[in-house]
């Protein structure tokens, strides 16, 4: 099948005004565990999203990472920070994030700034990391060239070694961002093309809903 014959038909649902909450992270929790009811595939990974993080010249990146937390009003998920994408956001705490639920047929797509985490926090989320992802953090200096595959696997079989009865210390370049929304917008496919798009803007400490055209 060519590219321009591969479509979907979406008939799954409608998302309309008097069906929301009021407050955007309620709708998205309403979303995020309706995304992860159902006999699902091993593969979907609900708290999968795709962040964008541009540097101090406008150029964009964009990756998958996965959501760890709804605190406090914001996104978290955590990295490196020394990879790619924590020196974006350095130079440009301006980020977008985008959730994908295709087997659900719909989209959210947020905007905010990027902040980093209380050093307690990263912490205690690393404990909670298993072992061998532990490792990982360690092992790896994110977005850094290596050598080889060899590089990486020889560190970790040292590390195995040197922490295999001992806590694993959370690397100093490793944390949290929460990402604070003031734009979220929900996405609904359907028929015709003439999807349902919902999106709550902040306005001073208030959220108003607007309808956008598909």
């Amino acid at each position: 099948m060519s590219l321009y014959e591969m479509r979907q038909s979406y008939k799954l649902g409608s998302l309309l005004e008097k069906d929301i909450a009021g407050d955007p992270m309620v709708q998205f929790r309403t979303w995020l565990n309706e995304a992860m009811q159902g006999n699902l595939p091993d593969w979907v990974e609900a708290n999968a999203m795709t962040l964008s993080t541009s540097d101090g010249h406008g150029r964009v990146t964009s990756r998958v990472v996965l959501l760890k937390g709804l605190d406090d009003g914001k996104f978290w998920f955590y990295t490196n920070y020394r990879s790619q994408k924590a020196q974006q956001i350095e130079s440009n705490p301006n980020v977008s994030l985008c959730f994908l639920w295709q087997h659900v047929q719909r989209q959210v797509r947020i905007e905010g700034t990027a902040t980093k985490a209380p050093r307690d926090q990263s912490v205690g989320y690393f404990r909670k990391r298993p072992h061998d992802s532990q490792l990982g953090a360690v092992v790896s200096q994110q977005s850094s060239v290596i050598d080889s595959r060899d590089v990486l696997e020889k560190r970790l079989d040292e590390l195995k070694k040197q922490y295999a009865d001992k806590e694993i210390p959370c690397p100093d370049d490793w944390g949290g961002y929460g990402v604070s929304p003031n734009r979220i917008e929900f996405w609904q496919g359907r028929e015709s093309r003439l999807h349902d798009r919902l999106c709550y803007r902040k306005q001073a400490s208030a959220w108003i809903v607007e309808r956008l055209s598909p």
